[in-house]
């Protein structure tokens, strides 16, 4: 019997074939999540539903209709095996409860963030339950997935965001109006934003760049097709970003309003240690990611000291 190839299958070849085919590809290429990879793939030349597709396989059934739809799939598993990002070639990733727009020009959001950006949900659901209302800002919000996660899981709160990135800013805006249209999307620097909001919000959460300058990312999708400017955060420690996104948070802030900020898991001390020096906030601590590694910093800004009455 001929072994089936990526360049001979065709739409005669089963559901299961065609995913076998391609995630061998794809691990052959060093991808971690081939058969995963592969059912997405296989589905989208298919143009029917990753859960369909399954359904397919067990079945021993079919799903390319034409030789066109296998010329695609042979083509997007190429793509993939070239550590084109998986996201690009689907053209949305999921985050939260919200599928995302993405492509060339934006950061894909991760996994790990959902978790900071669970932070910021608790507490402005925790305000909001307080006060009624909520003040919420995002700032270096990329493709606006946290923005956009927080309207869409806190409907009372009000949210900005703030990307200065002209090509990440065009897909948030795509992803703010399709999805969240309440959110205030400004194109802008997050050190200097929003100034009308000093000293009015209730959590200042950011993704911000602090890929330290001259390190280069482990996956192949990360370096050579995240922007860099989602990536790096300049200075030897990659936290002068990070630094001055910070400052802008002690601005915005309440007092006892939250700040959020991911960093990588090297530079949790760092990023305390940039916290407490602006001396504006309550000690900084650090929380983990869902592997239990030190991902994103978390203080609340400072309350000023009760100054008792000597005259009574």
């Amino acid at each position: 019997m001929v072994e089936v190839t990526l360049a001979t299958l065709d739409a005669s070849h089963t559901a299961d074939v065609l995913v076998r085919v391609v995630a061998r590809e794809l691990a052959g290429a060093g991808i971690e999540t081939p058969r995963v990879d592969a059912e997405i793939l296989v589905a989208l030349a298919a143009g029917v539903s990753r859960g369909d597709l399954q359904h397919a396989a067990l079945l021993g059934r079919t799903v390319l209709a034409e030789a066109a739809q296998a010329e695609r799939l042979r083509g997007l598993a190429r793509s993939r095996a070239e550590r084109l990002p998986l996201q690009h070639l689907t053209g949305t990733a999921p985050f939260r409860h919200v599928e995302l727009d993405v492509g060339p020009g934006v950061f894909v959001p991760r996994p790990e963030t959902e978790v900071v950006a669970q932070v910021a949900v608790d507490e402005a659901l925790r305000v909001v339950a307080e006060r009624g209302r909520v003040v919420v800002v995002d700032l270096c919000t990329g493709s606006g997935a946290i923005a956009v996660a927080i309207a869409q899981e806190v409907p009372e709160a009000e949210v900005h965001a703030v990307e200065l990135d002209a090509a990440a800013h065009a897909w948030a805006r795509r992803n703010v109006d399709r999805i969240a249209p309440r959110v205030t999307l400004v194109r802008g620097d997050a050190r200097t934003a929003l100034t009308a909001l000093d000293g009015l919000c209730d959590v200042v959460v950011s993704n911000p760049p602090y890929v330290p300058t001259g390190a280069v990312p482990k996956d192949r999708e990360v370096a050579e097709h995240d922007p860099a400017v989602a990536l790096y955060g300049l200075g030897p420690d990659g936290l002068e970003v990070p630094r001055g996104v910070t400052r802008a948070a002690s601005r915005l802030l309440v007092r006892g309003g939250l700040y959020v900020m991911e960093h990588a898991e090297v530079q949790d001390a760092g990023a305390r240690q940039m916290v407490d020096d602006t001396g504006d906030f309550e000690p900084a601590r650090t929380l983990p990611d869902l592997t239990g590694r030190p991902r994103m910093v978390v203080a609340r800004r400072s309350t000023p000291p009760v100054v008792e009455d000597s005259s009574s």
